[in-house]
């Protein structure tokens, strides 16, 4: 089914200024991936309620905290600015529940400074090309804040169509044409890939 063209584009920091453009995009797709609000990979906490209210709440907070960091692809819709799509970062701290943990430390070389754990597009503007543009967002999110070794878990897709929710970090080509190296597998069709951004200030 072919879908729209966004339009030019724009990279924003998912912040507390932000947060609207962010919940606004969760909720057109009934939270993600089953309420999930891409909480997944960030440390567990005591004030952690599971369930959709809960993971939007918990969310929240750490966005609030200044402890959950994403790019957001942000267009202007009919009715003002909307959030398209997003590609979540953060330092393995802040994100340290990634899939297939146990293979990966017990195989970890190092610690990168950041990882990339989640990309998501809106069903409405998929096939345009915006995994491409969250993944170059967060990298220039994080050169902005420093720089680092950043580390992305994308996926290698077979022959069988795969839907967007096994998909949730991209694709290995796409982390190659951003200039990751490919590092080791992780898991099944998981892959480890790290790249150096330098400092943008």
């Amino acid at each position: 089914m072919a879908t729209q063209d966004p339009g030019p584009t724009t990279i924003k920091s998912l912040t507390a200024d932000t947060w609207d453009l962010f919940a606004a995009l969760v909720e057109r797709h009934n939270g993600i991936f089953g309420g999930c609000w891409c909480v997944k990979f960030h440390a567990e906490r005591d004030d952690h309620v599971s369930g959709y209210d809960g993971n939007r709440a918990f969310k929240k907070c750490l966005v609030e905290e200044g402890i959950a960091h994403a790019a957001l692809v942000v267009r202007e819709g009919e009715d003002g600015e909307e959030a398209i799509a997003w590609a979540e970062y953060g330092s393995p701290a802040e994100l340290p529940d990634i899939h297939h943990g146990k293979q990966y430390l017990a195989e970890q070389d190092l610690e990168p400074d950041y990882r990339i754990t989640c990309i998501f597009v809106d069903k409405r503007f998929r096939q345009q090309g915006l995994v491409t543009v969250a993944l170059e967002g967060a990298l220039a999110l994080i050169a902005q804040a420093g720089g680092g070794i950043v580390e992305g878990y994308p996926h290698i897709p077979g022959e069988r169509r795969l839907s967007s929710s096994f998909l949730y970090n991209g694709t290995k080509a796409v982390y190659e044409r951003a200039g990751f190296d490919f590092i080791r597998p992780k898991g099944l069709k998981n892959t480890v890939m790290r790249r150096s951004v330098a400092p943008s200030r």
